[in-house]
């Protein structure tokens, strides 16, 4: 089979399903797949060939129609829901349907249309479909052009690479089509993520590039409402380009709308400032400014305690304050930094700050984007490799001169599946798509360069031996690099798809084309994606790639960069987005730490949005939405590093554990301790006396006294690489605060499983629950799923029937649950056969507090000083830095 035949016919069937209006009806795929297959087998491919214009089409295989029928299904067999909506008070009484209720029917609709159009040629109805509505909730919460007098200040969450610039340009052409007249879209911080934008804005609203016609305005140019671009690819904002459009423009009168789309950079925003102030002697009072703001967490808040904000914080207020009619729209992935903005900070020279006060608006995924939750909780970890012989080449702590004079061979590992990547992609007829590989190591400039050299000579030696001996019978005889290349081949791939000599005969026609390119300020050679010719790349970058930018293709990750912040981590992420037709291909080599805390953002960052939808149901408001993170309990790291304040001797940091569970997923290793533990069960069991209710193998206690419960936690030898749990996941001394403060009885169940018999000091027995442990790097115990509990244990103490109604929902029963929970585990550790250790039983614990969020109770409150606080943060760093 060519790829040109298999390409040809599922074209063909791609324009037929495409001409079906709506959602496709159940199993159409399968049936369109089989009625042209019955077709060819009837007609034979010379003549199904004429009718759909394609010449001497080859024969497909079964293997072949099962793929294109996969292909298909993730195209089109696409769900995606709208998003939830959080209010400030003050919105919920305004009209927050001028837009669809008036505005959209009566305007022309210009822009939407034309870009509806063309989203509609490479994605699904749904996805379209919804795009729709989710700005047009956007564009109901900002404000209608011809009202006066307005600012609106929102947000819109969404996840890491899952298309927030497709959203807000179709948010900017419904703007344009209502009146807005200036459009400026904050872009990053480096040229290369602001260029990338342009180029799609282009694409999506200006409908040209350099006079040539792209995207939306390809044969659908009409001058006469041709959006005015202040700024293009090539170049950011100056104002002596915006003069020279002055000369020739009366920005008074101008029918159309005006686009910039600049650097997050203060010298940018004071020249726009400044040509403002010069088009316009006063405050601009007829013309609407809408401001998008991408990646809004990133330098866009004002990290100063006194009254005079940081640089680009205070540009763009000032920038919002030139007008009389402006609305301010933050997109972000990572809404920590944002929301803990002071939604009551205003200053007399720059206006409110920039907290979303009227609207934060959270989008839902596709189903077929390739998210945190896909890579790192749902497919047994077939998309990561376990990283672990780093740290004598790049260690995890290193100065920004750190020599490097070899690679790990996991680097040379992952090199290798991107080099087969490029050949089975191609082979697989997606030679004119553009292929990347991300190395990410560091943060430091000089570093990258070494790093990118060391890489690039690695990858020389491939080059010059595949080109040599790659189309010889049995070239891997010749060559060592060829011969450990065949090897990752059939270690790490499905050789049954393509055999080994096609995919070296295939890499060895495009082994040339693959080059290695730096992102950071001082690149001399900057990585371009071009529309004629498919790129193939290995990007070595820190920072400058980890905002925003979009790797096209990227199929490999090579990730070592340290940071226990959320939003840095997910932000870094490079690896999420849509991996049409080479998701299988997709690797991600990290160490294993950096896996765990993957796994444990996404489950956080998934119960962030849960209490999201409580809060959007009963109608609480951004300020309330801001609280309740500020004092999410895996939250703390994150708000000690955005509330860092040099000069102040202590802190405060309150945590709400309502409606919460913390377990203990990392364990001391120390045989003591390990003995100590399962002896303070022991005894704690022993204290409980009889039990109140035995429950499918399980025994609880009900109402026991705070002061037994306190006594356990004081003793038991949790993990903690700081004095409060924090790093561990188990704030444990939160967790004893809030036993004192709220003096409440307790619940206390312990858990029987599948594994050997354990019995109590009173003769109380379980079986023991057996779990996969991992021994981390440094030496603790880890529970390789990070989850001591199941899924319905917290329904322990709840009656029978409430049990049946809520099943594995753990936060339903948190919701119902009378009192605390302490839940005891006797764990029967299966460690990896690699690891030479010798323990049958591991002492484990979890807590779950009862309620949700909307509970009200006080929060636990724990005064820190500076020099625990520095210490905690010592060893890492925060990402509001350039690579150097």
């Amino acid at each position: 089979m060519s790829n040109t035949s298999y390409l040809s016919i599922k074209s063909h069937i791609f324009n037929n399903l495409k001409k079906i209006d709506g959602a496709l009806p159940q199993n159409k795929i399968e049936e369109e797949i089989n009625n042209n297959k019955s077709v060819v087998d009837t007609i034979g491919y010379e003549m199904f060939g004429k009718i759909i214009s394609a010449e001497n089409l080859d024969p497909l295989t079964d293997k072949d129609w099962a793929r294109m029928k996969r292909e298909l299904e993730t195209h089109f067999d696409i769900k995606m829901e709208n998003g939830i909506l959080i209010q400030g008070e003050d919105q919920q009484k305004r009209d927050s349907n001028w837009w669809t209720t008036i505005e959209k029917q009566k305007n022309k609709k210009y822009y939407w249309e034309r870009y509806k159009a063309y989203l509609q040629d490479s994605l699904p109805t749904e996805v379209v479909k919804t795009l729709d509505d989710d700005t047009d909730v956007v564009m109901n919460n900002i404000e209608s052009p011809s009202r006066s007098n307005f600012s609106r200040y929102g947000m819109v969450v969404g996840h890491v690479q899952s298309g927030k610039t497709g959203n807000y340009a179709g948010l900017v052409c419904k703007a344009a089509d209502a009146g807005y007249k200036f459009i400026v879209v904050i872009a990053g911080s480096m040229n290369n993520l602001r260029n990338q934008t342009q180029e799609r804005l282009n694409e999506a609203f200006v409908g040209h590039t350099n006079g040539a016609q792209v995207g939306v305005g390809k044969g659908n140019i009409d001058k006469n409402h041709t959006p005015f671009s202040l700024t293009t690819v090539e170049r950011d904002f100056n104002k002596q380009d915006a003069d020279r459009a002055a000369q020739n423009t009366n920005f008074e009168t101008i029918n159309v709308p005006i686009l910039l789309v600049i650097k997050k950079n203060t010298t940018t925003f004071k020249s726009v400032i400044s040509w403002l102030e010069k088009q316009y002697k006063n405050k601009i009072l007829d013309h609407a400014m809408l401001v998008i703001d991408d990646e809004s967490d990133y330098a866009s808040v004002n990290t100063k305690e006194d009254e005079d904000p940081t640089a680009i914080n205070k540009g763009i207020r000032k920038l919002l304050s030139l007008f009389s009619k402006s609305s301010y729209v933050a997109y972000t992935a990572t809404p920590y930094a944002n929301i803990f903005i002071d939604h009551e900070a205003e200053n007399e020279d720059y206006g409110l700050d920039l907290f979303p006060r009227d609207f934060i608006y959270a989008l839902e995924a596709p189903s077929n984007y390739f998210g945190a939750r896909k890579i790192f909780l749902d497919s047994n970890d077939k998309h990561l490799e376990t990283v672990s012989d780093y740290e004598e080449y790049i260690p995890v702590k290193h100065k920004k001169d750190h020599e490097i004079s070899s690679l790990p061979s996991s680097l040379h590992e992952a090199i290798q599946v991107f080099l087969i990547n490029i050949a089975i992609r191609n082979l697989r007829g997606y030679g004119k798509h553009h292929n990347s590989m991300m190395v990410h190591t560091t943060r430091f400039t000089l570093v990258h360069q070494r790093v990118a050299s060391l890489i690039a000579k690695y990858l020389e030696r491939f080059q010059k031996e595949i080109v040599s001996y790659g189309k010889l019978d049995n070239p891997q005889n010749y060559s060592e690099y060829i011969a450990v290349l065949k090897s990752t081949y059939f270690k790490k791939f499905d050789f049954n798809e393509f055999e080994w000599n096609t995919v070296i005969v295939k890499l060895t026609n495009i082994i040339d084309s693959i080059v290695v390119r730096e992102i950071h300020q001082k690149a001399t050679i900057q990585l371009e994606y071009r529309k004629n010719i498919a790129t193939n790349v290995i990007v070595v970058g820190g920072t400058s790639v980890a905002r925003g930018f979009t790797l096209e293709g990227l199929s490999v990750s090579y990730f070592l960069r340290n940071t226990v912040f959320y939003d840095t981590l997910m932000q870094m992420g490079r690896w999420f987005g849509y991996r049409m037709g080479y998701e299988d291909l997709c690797k991600i080599y990290m160490p294993a730490d950096k896996i765990n805390q993957f796994a444990e953002i996404i489950q956080a960052t998934e119960q962030l949005m849960e209490d999201f939808k409580i809060m959007s149901e009963n109608k609480w408001t951004p300020s309330d939405f801001g609280i309740a993170i500020r004092e999410n309990p895996d939250s703390a790291l994150q708000i000690t590093a955005r509330n860092k304040q040099k000069n102040v001797r202590e802190f405060y940091l309150s945590m709400r554990l309502d409606g919460k569970a913390k377990e203990t997923s990392i364990l001391s290793a120390d045989k003591k301790d390990v003995d100590d533990n399962i002896n303070l069960i022991k005894d704690l069991i022993e204290k409980l006396d009889q039990p109140t209710e035995f429950i499918s193998r399980s025994i609880l206690w009900r109402g026991i006294k705070p002061e037994i419960v306190l006594d356990f936690f004081d003793r038991f030898k949790t993990f903690k690489s700081d004095p409060l749990g924090l790093m561990a996941r188990m704030p444990i001394e939160f967790v004893k605060e809030y036993v004192k403060d709220r003096g409440y009885m307790w619940d206390v169940a312990f858990y029987s499983g599948q594994g050997d018999p354990f019995i109590s000091k009173n003769n109380i027995s379980i079986l023991k629950e057996k779990r996969k442990i991992q021994i981390r790097s440094d030496g603790k115990y880890e529970l390789k799923n990070r989850q001591v509990s199941s899924g319905s244990s917290e329904s322990i103490s709840l009656s029978p029937g409430e049990r049946k109604e809520v099943g594995n929902d753990r936060q339903a029963a948190r919701k119902r649950m009378r009192n605390p929970l302490l839940m005891l585990h006797i764990l029967q550790p299966e460690l990896d056969k690699t690891v030479n250790e010798n323990i049958d039983s591991i002492g484990a614990f979890g807590v779950s507090f009862p309620g949700d969020a909307l509970s009200k109770e006080d929060t636990v409150k724990l005064k820190i000083n500076t020099v625990y606080y520095n210490n905690l943060l010592l060893d890492y760093e925060d990402d509001e830095e350039s690579d150097d």
